[in-house]
């Protein structure tokens, strides 16, 4: 991603409603347009770098139906890119679902209108009863892997210099294929991706340009070592590869208030069945895990889907983030409870701490 800040900081998950937190308080984001560019805005002001949507077709229920009004990630991308400066907007885009040359077509659009802004986020899905909305049956896990790298390699070809080209593969076979314009430029989008198991690790580092990891909640040590493997992996095939991963913040002018909210927002007013809901799609049950872990992933996925979760003052949040950088980490993906409330603090407090340690360019 363009810009000199040496920790790259992204708002994740303002394209859903309530974004990253499964709770019921009645401050949570709303995933409207006029909020989601209003946000845009604001954040393109105070120098956040990127903003990552999530791919979701249909919510997970509970009380709230949590994430059950979304925006599509590409035409969201496209009118933020259109209304901001500086800031760089991602779309996820769902390899099966997205024919490629469709996808190439549309990125490259969004990415003339964002003069190389646009970001690419590739999935290739875990929902099933998404991907029967579609009638796509889910392949198997490593297939899944096999299918995206057809399509990614369709993707960049469009975008090279190639004026028309066939592809035959196993999954994908086309013939005269053509794309213009191509990319803002003469540069592609940025990829991304945030395969967890081995070879989706292994698709990331072959194909992409960052790769989200989940960071450890217990050992900086291990988060570092995590860092350090995948981006010598990238190097051992002559690639640079950015590591990001996710945080959910709560941050207050005091540690106490800031933890009151988080037992308020996420302890007191979760949508637990919601939550629930989430990981018995992961087959995470009472049933088979233990007791204490099962509540500990609970809690986990109430706050913000399992990211990292940083909750204090903006002296413990600055320092939180500080030792994710000195983990290695190129970047951080922040979600909130309500995104246009909180960033305001968030920028004025957090951010300048980091500009003096000089994680981050001056404003």
């Amino acid at each position: 991603m363009p810009g000199g800040n040496r920790l790259k900081l992204g708002l994740f998950g303002a394209n859903c409603s309530s974004g990253r937190a499964v709770t019921k308080v009645p401050e949570r984001w709303s995933g409207s347009w006029p909020d989601n560019l209003r946000l845009a805005r604001m954040a393109d002001e105070a120098g956040i770098d990127f903003m990552l949507p999530i791919g979701r077709w249909k919510g997970y229920g509970g009380e709230t139906d949590y994430q059950g009004a979304t925006l599509e990630t590409i035409t969201w991308a496209t009118a933020l890119l259109g209304a901001t400066r500086r800031i760089t907007c991602f779309g996820t885009v769902h390899a099966p679902l997205f024919h490629p040359v469709i996808a190439a077509k549309e990125m490259v659009t969004a990415d003339h209108i964002g003069a190389a802004r646009f970001g690419l986020n590739i999935v290739v899905g875990w929902n099933e009863d998404e991907f029967e909305m579609f009638g796509v049956k889910q392949r198997q896990h490593a297939l899944r892997y096999e299918y995206a790298q057809e399509w990614i390699d369709v993707i960049k070809t469009i975008w090279s210099d190639k004026e028309s080209f066939d592809f035959e593969g196993q999954y994908l076979n086309m013939k005269g294929i053509k794309g213009k314009p191509k990319p803002y430029g003469g540069t592609r989008p940025v990829i991304m991706n945030a395969g967890a198991s081995p070879v989706g690790q292994a698709f990331a580092i072959r194909n992409c340009d960052a790769f989200f990891l989940q960071a450890s909640r217990t050992s900086l040590d291990e988060t570092a070592q995590k860092v350090a493997s995948v981006q010598a992996q990238a190097k051992e095939q002559g690639r640079e590869l950015g590591v990001y991963t996710v945080g959910v913040i709560t941050c207050r002018p005091t540690r106490k208030e800031a933890e009151d909210y988080y037992h308020y927002s996420i302890v007191e007013h979760a949508d637990w069945r919601a939550v629930d809901d989430i990981l018995a799609l992961k087959n995470i049950t009472a049933q088979n895990t233990a007791p204490e872990k099962f509540q500990q992933i609970r809690t986990g996925y109430a706050q913000g889907m399992g990211g990292l979760p940083i909750v204090g003052d903006p002296d413990h949040v600055a320092t939180q983030l500080i030792d994710l950088s000195k983990a290695g980490l190129t970047g951080v993906a922040v979600s909130l409870v309500n995104y246009i409330d909180e960033l305001p603090f968030f920028c004025n407090e957090v951010m300048p701490r980091l500009e003096r340690v000089g994680l981050r360019e001056k404003r």
